[in-house]
């Protein structure tokens, strides 16, 4: 899938690249999340949880139409972020182990 940047949405002071986000989609261990609330669900916008190649947690909130992704704010993870997405990794792994 493509990104499409046509806004910046990081936050200025971020030390976030481009690149962050795109590798956070790509970790096998993403955690894609449809909120649950209704400003979220209307206007079809979704959450990523994902670590760039570095380790570098990043949190997106973004829209997809099947071919492009827009990225609408992005942000390092915050540590009860961290924390979900560790859990969630931790369930996958045991999973695959159990098997």
């Amino acid at each position: 899938m493509e990104f499409d940047w046509e806004k910046q949405p990081l936050q200025p002071d971020c030390s976030l690249k481009q690149r962050d986000v795109e590798e956070s989609f790509e970790d096998p261990f993403s955690v894609r999340i449809l909120p649950d609330s209704p400003i979220f669900s209307e206007k079809a916008r979704y959450f990523n949880l994902g670590k760039s190649s570095q380790g570098q947690g990043v949190f997106t909130v973004y829209r997809a139409n099947g071919k492009q992704i827009r990225v609408i704010f992005a942000r390092k993870f915050e540590p009860e972020e961290t924390f979900f997405y560790e859990r969630q990794q931790d369930k996958l792994l045991n999973q695959g182990g159990s098997i």
